[in-house]
């Protein structure tokens, strides 16, 4: 079935339905990318089930590190299924329409998890700056109670961030044309198919962007930097070598998620490609998303031995 633009207006040329463009006229294409964007789905999917599931589990792992590293990966469940299943439907479907409420509401569940995951980011690095330059305070000062308030107030961020930018910018209106050029209800593509000035919109999203992207990664350097100037005086070589084995997957994650998003989001207008802002959207929505588990599976032994006693105890289970 075709879409067509007019069909999903009213009298008042008011826009009710969006459709999401095309990634190729070429069939092989579609179904090629359709299978890799699937296989790294259900990839990413297990792995951060996994290590949510391995973490909550065993009490060993039991402590603020792996609490958020378990927040990290339900967070990033959640984004990706924000946004990949209508992505798979779009590529082998002519269904490619959604609702005006549709999109607001993938638009809600995107931004906050991203915003989410950039605050847990960065109070992952401050866990592991009182773990490593202030030792024997670490268990006091990251009580569970402190812990727990880090997480919620990631969360909470995301979420007024979410229903602030949402609100804003469908406040707007949509008179035409309703195809967006891109393959989820992203902010900067929504924004442009919006009529009248939109100045002020682009602005708030920038601040935003600013004010939650470069803060927490000021915050996360920071952070580092004090580790680092730590961890070069320590007198053990196998003491420097676990601290940097430790916080070296946390950086890796950081480096990946806010570089792509620092591109994205920080980046002046005129330079915005819908092709390469499609590549990028993939990377940091599909990629990053798959990456985490492996990353932090594969550097931390406590992970990797949590995650085969679950899944040993599922198959004795099972058996």
């Amino acid at each position: 079935m075709n879409l067509s633009c007019s069909q999903w207006q009213d009298n008042s040329e008011s826009v009710k339905h969006f459709a999401f463009a095309k990634f190729s006229a070429a069939a092989e294409q579609c179904l090629l990318l359709f299978t890799l964007i699937l296989l790294m789905f259900l990839a990413s999917l297990m792995g951060n089930a996994l290590i949510a599931l391995a973490i909550c589990t065993n009490p060993t792992l039991h402590t603020p590190m792996y609490f958020f590293l378990a927040n990290l990966s339900l967070l990033e469940i959640g984004y990706t299924c924000s946004v990949i299943p209508k992505m798979l439907q779009s590529l082998v479907s002519e269904a490619r329409g959604i609702s005006l409420e549709g999109c607001a509401t993938q638009m809600f569940f995107f931004t906050l998890f991203a915003i989410s995951e950039c605050c847990l980011l960065a109070a992952m690095a401050f866990d592991r700056y009182m773990a490593i330059c202030s030792p024997l305070h670490y268990a006091t000062r990251m009580s569970r109670g402190l812990c727990a308030q880090l997480a919620v107030v990631s969360w909470a961020v995301g979420c007024v961030v979410g229903l602030g930018q949402t609100n804003y910018i469908f406040s707007l209106n949509f008179c035409g044309p309703c195809e967006i050029d891109h393959f989820f209800c992203d902010l900067p593509p929504i924004l442009a198919l919006a009529c009248g000035d939109t100045s002020r919109n682009e602005a708030a999203v920038f601040v935003v962007a600013v004010l939650c992207i470069s803060s927490p990664f000021l915050l996360i350097i920071a952070s580092y930097g004090r580790i680092l100037a730590a961890v070069l005086i320590m007198p053990s070589p196998e003491g420097r070598r676990k601290a940097l084995s430790t916080c070296s997957s946390h950086l890796l994650v950081v480096t990946i998620f806010y570089g792509s998003g620092s591109v994205t989001y920080l980046r002046p207008k005129a330079s915005h490609s819908p092709g390469t802002d499609k590549l990028l959207a993939l990377f940091y929505t599909v990629v990053t998303s798959m990456l985490n588990p492996i990353i932090y599976s594969l550097r931390n032994k406590e992970v990797k031995a949590a995650l085969w006693r679950t899944l040993w105890k599922k198959a004795l289970t099972r058996g």
